[in-house]
C-alpha cells in the first residue's frame, strides 16, 4: 500500500479474543493467562506487574478467582485452555475491559503498545 509520499501504510491486526472472554460474577472478562498470551509475556510476568502497580487496579478492573469459579471454568466447553492454565497455589486473575487496557499500560513490552489505545465501550468485544 504505497502512497504518494512514499510512505508505506502498516496494517495492525488485533487478535480475535471473543473466544478468550467469559463471563464470571456477570462480568464479560479475560483470564490473566490469555491476557498475557496477547500480550507476548509470561503469565508470571503479567501478574507481578499487576502486584507492582495494585493500586492503578480497582475491583471493576481485576479480581480474584475463586476455588469454585476456576473449577466451573475447568468444566465449561467454552474455556479449553483453563485446566493447564496454572498451578493451584495461585489463584488466577480475571480482567475486565478496563482492566486489560490498564495491564497493557502498566507492562513493559512491545506488544501493549497496540493496546493502549482504548476502544468505546461499544466497540470493545469484552463490553458486548
Amino acid at each position: 500500500m504505497g502512497s504518494k509520499s512514499g510512505r508505506t501504510a502498516l496494517a495492525i491486526v488485533a487478535p480475535d479474543i471473543g473466544p478468550l472472554i467469559v463471563e464470571v460474577r456477570g462480568q464479560r472478562v479475560i483470564l490473566d493467562s490469555d491476557l498475557a498470551r496477547i500480550y507476548g509475556v509470561p503469565t508470571k510476568a503479567l501478574n507481578q506487574a499487576v502486584k507492582r502497580n495494585a493500586a492503578r487496579f480497582p475491583d471493576d478492573f481485576l479480581f480474584k478467582l475463586t476455588a469454585g469459579e476456576v473449577e466451573e471454568l475447568n468444566r465449561s466447553q467454552i474455556v479449553t485452555g483453563s485446566q493447564k492454565h496454572r498451578d493451584p497455589r495461585f489463584a488466577a486473575h480475571a480482567f475486565t475491559e478496563h482492566g486489560a487496557i490498564m495491564a497493557a499500560n502498566v507492562l513493559n513490552s512491545a506488544q501493549p503498545l497496540i493496546s493502549r489505545c482504548s476502544l468505546p465501550p461499544h466497540r470493545s468485544e469484552l463490553a458486548r
